[in-house]
């Protein structure tokens, strides 16, 4: 069966949208003429791949499977053609970035607008994520995340240094009710948690101690997806939390917060730019990277 290639070009973005509508509009052509590609598709394999509602698009259990085995083949041609094409002048296309909410200085503004400005034929699509997904069956070019999470097979470059993560509140909280001298007595306090998804548990407080590393089980009374939330409400005396030092920094160097238990909180690797081993880097993505580089 000789493969039609624009049939699965149509099909990825389908699935990646899980809308026809949405995926036409990608290709500027009619949703009929998606609907019908599809069709045609599904008739050349003889299997059902989209199933199809008035109010939705899902993936049947082979359109799951085909969408995980195209979408890096299909990501790969195009990082091909934009390398072929990429010789002939500058760096540009969309750059499209899955990036953690916490990695501050990534997202902070001047890193990315310095790099917009250096490269104005680049157009940066920027998902602020903190869902752990397989970026190139997603159609990304690069994520930005601790390298801890980051898969062994994939190629990272450090954004910036050494990374840790404190337990502060704000001064009236602390006269309040007094300041913990240990991370065990955080059970004992009010505290302000963070979650990446309303389905993930919250985030684990972990320290470490005589070299050994160590979770505290908190309660929290109050817990958000939403770091600016939960800097706000410590800020405001709503209890003590947990996070990236980088996030809390501006309101500790104004006195709205102050770090607790620093003794306790050692410096870690922080955020990669994270990316898949492909022999043929896209020249957007060798921008970014040189980019990065430069900066640190």
């Amino acid at each position: 069966m000789e493969p039609d290639l624009n049939a699965l070009a149509v099909f990825n973005l389908v699935a990646e949208e899980r809308s026809f509508r949405a995926a036409a509009d990608r290709l500027g052509i009619t949703r009929s003429a998606v609907s019908q590609t599809i069709r045609r598709l599904e008739e050349t394999l003889g299997i059902a791949l989209v199933q199809r509602t008035t109010r939705s698009v899902s993936l049947t259990e082979a359109g799951e499977r085909l969408y995980s085995d195209v979408a890096p083949a299909l990501a790969d041609m195009r990082v091909a053609i934009e390398a072929t094409g990429g010789l002939r002048g500058e760096p540009r296309g969309q750059l499209r970035l899955a990036v953690s909410s916490i990695a501050e200085r990534f997202l902070s503004g001047p890193f990315l607008a310095s790099f917009a400005t250096a490269h104005p034929e680049i157009q940066i699509d920027i998902t602020v994520t903190d869902e752990e997904f397989d970026i190139v069956a997603e159609g990304y070019d690069a994520g930005v995340r601790l390298g801890e999470v980051i898969a062994q097979d994939m190629i990272a470059v450090s954004v910036a240094g050494d990374e840790r993560q404190l337990a502060v509140c704000a001064p009236e909280y602390g006269k309040r009710f007094g300041i913990p001298s240990h991370p065990s007595e955080l059970s004992a306090h009010r505290c302000i948690g963070w979650r990446p998804s309303p389905k993930a548990a919250p985030y684990r407080w972990e320290f470490a101690e005589n070299g050994k590393e160590f979770a505290v089980a908190v309660a929290p009374e109050i817990t958000t997806n939403d770091m600016a939330l939960m800097i706000k409400l410590a800020i405001a005396g709503a209890g003590i939390t947990f996070g990236m030092e980088e996030s809390f920094r501006p309101a500790i160097e104004r006195g709205e917060l102050v770090p607790l238990l620093e003794e306790y909180c050692p410096y870690f690797a922080g955020f990669y730019l994270y990316y898949p081993n492909r022999r043929n880097l896209a020249p957007k993505l060798r921008a970014l990277i040189d980019h990065v580089q430069r900066c640190k």
